[in-house]
C-alpha cells in the first residue's frame, strides 16, 4: 500500500516537523535572549563579570576588561577566577598579590552574601566592587571606577575644611544669606564682635530679623530697620556692594560691607574699626588744630572764614600777638612758655561770648579770632578791650609770676574787605600799627596802613642785603677801672650805615634782626671783627661783645667763638661775652652747657642789664658769672635813695661772690664818685668815653700808655 505508505510517511513527516518546530523556536528565543543579554551587558556603564559555582567566568563585558586593563585573549569564558587575579598581577594593574586578592574575596564567595568593597589599583584608581550571589551557585560582580568621584569628594571636603578654617580664623565677622534671603553661614568672629552666643542668631533668620535681634540685644545702636533693609536690597538687586559704619551701644564702631554673590544671595562682613576711626579722627583733628593749645589752626580758620564769608553776614577779624612773650619764654624756658600759651588760649576762649566765634592759633604767639554777628564797630571794640584786660592779668605757675600783654589788629567785613586774604592782611596791618605805637593796644584797620607794613618789609629786605654789602660797622666804648683810673677794655657796639637810610639806630634794626633770625649771622660777624680788633690792643685790654639768645641757641655758637679766637690769635681770657639776664635765666641744659664750655676755655661771661628781668638772684649760684653790669636806668637814678641802696647791694653782692661789677651809663663825676665810694669796680658811659672807631680807641690806649710811662 504504497499509497498508504506514502500517506503514512507523509503523516510521520508532519509529526516530525511539528516536533522540531518548538525546539527551534526555543533555541532561537534563547539565542535572541542571549543576544539581548550580551547587548545589555556590553552597554552597561559599569564593568560586569559572572562566575559559576566552580569559580569559572561565564561572561564579562568590555568595561570590566577596560577597568582592569585585562587581555581579552586571556580572560575568556571558562577561565578560573584565580587566574584572572593572577593575570591582573602579571600586567601590573593589581596593587597586591593574587593570593592576597583572593583571600579578600574568598569570604564573600563562600558566604554567598551580597557585599560591597573597594580596591585601589596600582595606578591609584579606586574601584568599587559589588558582589551578588546567584541562586544556582556562583556570583556576579559589578565594577565601578569611582576615582574621579572620590577625588571630587576629597576636593569638596578639602574646600569645606578650608572654608571652615577661613571662617574660624577670619579677622572679620561674616554672615552669608541664601538667594531666598535666609542666613546660611555665620562665623565665630561675628559672635565675638557682638559678644553673643550662637543660639542668639540661628541659621534661617532673615536680614530684618537679624537687625531686630541685634538692636533688642543691645548690640547695635537704634536704627531704622525698614530703611536699612530697603537700602541693602536695592544695592544688591543692582549688583552693587554697599558699605556703612555701624555704631555699637558699647561705643565701638563696625565697618559693614555687603556684597552680592554670583549664584544668588549675599555676604556681609563686619570689621571692628574703632581704633582706626579714632586714629583717623585724631589725624583729621591734628590736621585742623594746633597741637599745643588744641585751638583751630590756620587751615581750619581759613575754612571757617571762607564758609562765613559765603553767608555774607557782618563779622570781625581780630589778629593778635602777645607782647613780651619772647622775654618770658627766654627767662623761664620753653616748657613755661608752652604753658603760658595754653593759658592764653583758654583766656581767649573765655573772652568770646558766642559759641560760634572761632579762636585760632597760627603759630608762636600769634592768634586770630572770627567774631560773628557784630552789629557795629562797638561790638568788636568791646571784645578787643575784654581781651586786653583778661590776657594782661598775671600768670602764676610753680611760684613764678609771668606778665604778658596782647596787641590786636581788627578788620571788619564787609567794610575792610570782601575776601579772606584781604581781611587777614588788613587785620595784620592794623596789628603792626598797634605794636609800633605801643604795646597792649588794639587798632582798627585804616586805609594807608599798608604803607607801614611795606616799610617794615623793606627794612627786612635791606637788612638782609646789608651784611653781604658790608654796611655794618663796630664802634667801641671804653670801660674804666675805677680804682686805677685806667681803661681796661671796651664794648663792641654794632652800627648799620645804610647808603639809602643813613645811620640806622640799633634799637630799630636789632629787634628786626632777631625776629628774622639774621641776628645769628650778624652776631658771628661782630664776634670775628671784635676779636681781630682786640688782638692789636695791649695784652691787658679785654673786648666785650654782646651775644643774643638766638646765637647761643643756634647750636654752633661755641664753635663760632673758638674759631674767632683762633683766627684772630686773641687769648680767650681777653674776650668777654655779654649776655642778657633773660639768656642766663633760660633753664635749658643746652644754653648752660654752651656757656660752661666757653667759660672753661677762659672766656669771661658778663651779665648785662642786671636787675631788669624777672629772674631771681638764685640763678647766679647755678651758673656763676665773671661780671655783673648794672643797667643804666639804675645809674641815672643814683641820686635817689632807694636806687642808691639797690646799687650798693648789687656791688656788695659782687664783692661777696668775687664778681666784677660794672656800672653802665655813667655820665657825671657825681655818679662816678658815688660808685667809687660804694666799691664799684668798673664804669662805662659818656663820661668815660663815647662809642668810637677802633682807631680812636687805639689812640686813647697809646695816650694812656705814655701817661703811665711819664708818671
Amino acid at each position: 500500500m504504497p499509497g498508504a505508505h506514502v500517506k503514512t510517511a507523509s503523516t510521520a513527516g508532519k509529526r516530525r516537523t511539528a516536533a522540531i518546530g518548538p525546539a527551534r523556536r526555543i533555541a532561537e528565543e534563547l539565542r535572541a535572549q542571549n543576544e539581548r543579554f550580551a547587548a545589555a551587558v556590553e552597554n552597561m556603564s559599569h564593568g560586569l563579570c559572572m562566575f559559576d559555582a566552580d569559580e569559572r567566568m561565564i561572561i564579562c563585558n568590555h568595561n570590566y576588561l577596560d577597568i582592569f586593563s585585562l587581555d581579552a585573549k586571556v580572560v575568556k569564558p571558562g577561565i578560573p577566577f584565580f587566574d584572572i587575579l593572577q593575570h591582573s598581577v602579571d600586567i601590573g594593574i593589581a596593587s597586591q598579590s593574587a593570593n592576597e586578592l583572593y583571600a579578600i574575596r574568598k569570604p564573600y564567595i563562600d558566604g554567598a552574601k551580597a557585599s560591597t568593597y573597594e580596591e585601589v589599583l596600582s595606578d591609584g584608581r579606586i574601584v568599587v566592587i559589588s558582589h551578588r550571589p546567584i541562586a544556582v551557585g556562583g556570583w556576579v560582580s559589578i565594577y565601578e571606577d569611582v576615582t574621579e568621584e572620590r577625588r571630587a569628594e576629597a576636593e569638596l571636603k578639602e574646600q569645606h575644611r578650608r572654608f571652615d578654617a577661613a571662617l574660624a580664623n577670619m579677622s572679620q565677622g561674616l554672615l552669608m544669606y541664601s538667594a531666598k534671603g535666609r542666613l546660611i553661614v555665620r562665623n565665630q568672629r561675628f559672635l565675638d564682635l557682638c559678644n553673643a552666643k550662637a543660639s542668639d542668631f540661628a541659621l534661617g533668620m532673615t536680614h530684618r530679623q537679624m537687625l531686630d535681634k541685634l538692636i533688642r540685644l543691645g548690640i547695635f545702636a537704634p536704627l531704622e530697620i525698614d530703611v536699612e533693609v530697603d537700602k541693602t536690597k536695592a544695592s544688591l538687586d543692582a549688583g552693587q556692594s554697599r558699605s556703612s559704619y555701624r555704631e555699637l551701644v558699647d561705643g565701638r564702631t563696625l565697618f559693614v560691607l555687603r556684597r552680592p554673590l554670583a549664584g544668588g544671595g549675599w555676604v556681609a562682613t563686619f570689621e571692628d574699626v574703632t581704633e582706626r576711626r579714632r586714629t583717623e579722627e585724631r589725624m583729621t583733628h591734628l590736621a585742623h588744630h594746633d597741637t599745643l593749645t588744641n585751638l583751630p589752626n590756620r587751615s581750619m580758620f581759613r575754612d571757617r572764614l571762607d564758609q562765613a564769608l559765603g553767608e555774607a553776614k557782618p563779622l570781625a577779624i581780630l589778629s593778635l600777638d602777645l607782647d613780651r612773650f619772647k622775654a618770658v619764654n627766654d627767662t623761664f624756658g620753653h616748657p613755661a612758655g608752652d604753658w603760658l600759651l595754653q593759658c592764653v588760649a583758654k583766656r581767649l576762649q573765655h573772652s568770646v561770648r558766642s559759641s560760634k566765634d572761632v579762636v585760632a592759633r597760627f603759630g608762636g604767639d600769634e592768634f586770630a579770632i572770627i567774631q560773628f554777628g557784630i552789629r557795629s564797630v562797638a561790638d568788636a571794640e568791646k571784645l578787643a578791650k575784654r581781651i586786653v584786660e583778661i590776657v594782661g592779668k598775671p600768670y602764676r605757675d610753680k611760684g613764678r609770676e609771668m606778665h604778658v600783654g596782647v596787641s590786636l589788629g581788627i578788620a571788619l567785613y564787609p567794610g575792610d574787605g570782601h575776601d579772606a586774604d584781604t581781611l587777614l592782611t588788613n587785620a595784620d596791618m592794623a596789628l603792626y600799627r598797634g605794636k609800633s605805637e605801643g604795646r597792649n593796644v588794639y587798632r582798627f584797620f585804616e586805609p594807608g596802613m599798608d604803607a607801614l607794613m611795606r616799610e617794615r618789609r623793606a627794612l627786612e629786605a635791606d637788612l638782609e642785603a646789608a651784611l653781604s654789602r658790608r654796611e655794618f660797622e663796630l664802634d667801641f666804648q671804653p670801660i674804666l677801672d675805677i680804682g686805677s683810673g685806667r681803661i681796661v677794655g671796651a664794648e663792641a657796639l654794632m652800627r648799620w650805615r645804610s647808603p639809602s637810610r643813613g645811620l640806622v639806630s640799633p634799637e630799630n634794626f636789632i629787634p628786626v634782626a632777631e625776629e628774622t633770625g639774621l641776628i645769628v649771622q650778624l652776631g658771628d660777624w661782630a664776634l670775628r671783627k671784635a676779636c681781630n680788633v682786640a688782638a692789636n690792643w695791649p695784652p691787658d685790654m679785654r673786648m666785650a661783645v654782646n651775644v643774643s639768645a638766638a646765637q647761643i641757641k643756634s647750636g654752633g655758637f661755641a664753635r663760632s667763638v673758638i674759631a674767632a679766637l683762633a683766627f684772630s690769635g686773641l687769648p680767650a681770657n681777653r674776650l668777654e661775652l655779654e649776655i642778657t639776664e633773660t639768656v642766663m635765666m633760660d633753664e635749658s641744659d643746652a644754653v648752660l652747657k654752651t656757656l660752661s664750655q666757653l667759660r672753661g676755655l677762659g672766656v669771661r661771661i658778663a651779665l648785662d642789664d642786671f636787675g631788669t628781668g624777672y629772674s631771681s638772684l638764685g640763678y647766679l649760684r647755678r651758673f656763676p658769672v665773671d661780671k655783673i653790669k648794672i643797667d643804666r636806668s639804675f645809674t641815672s637814678d643814683l641820686d635817689k635813695r632807694d636806687t642808691a641802696a639797690i646799687v650798693r647791694t648789687v656791688i656788695g653782692l659782687g664783692a661777696e661772690l668775687g664778681i666784677t661789677v660794672t656800672a653802665e651809663g655813667v655820665e657825671t663825676e657825681a655818679q662816678l664818685d658815688m660808685l667809687r665810694k660804694a666799691g664799684c669796680g668798673e664804669a662805662q658811659g659818656y663820661l668815660i668815653g663815647v662809642p668810637a672807631k677802633a682807631a680812636e680807641v687805639n689812640r686813647l690806649l697809646r695816650a694812656q700808655a705814655l701817661l703811665r710811662q711819664s708818671g
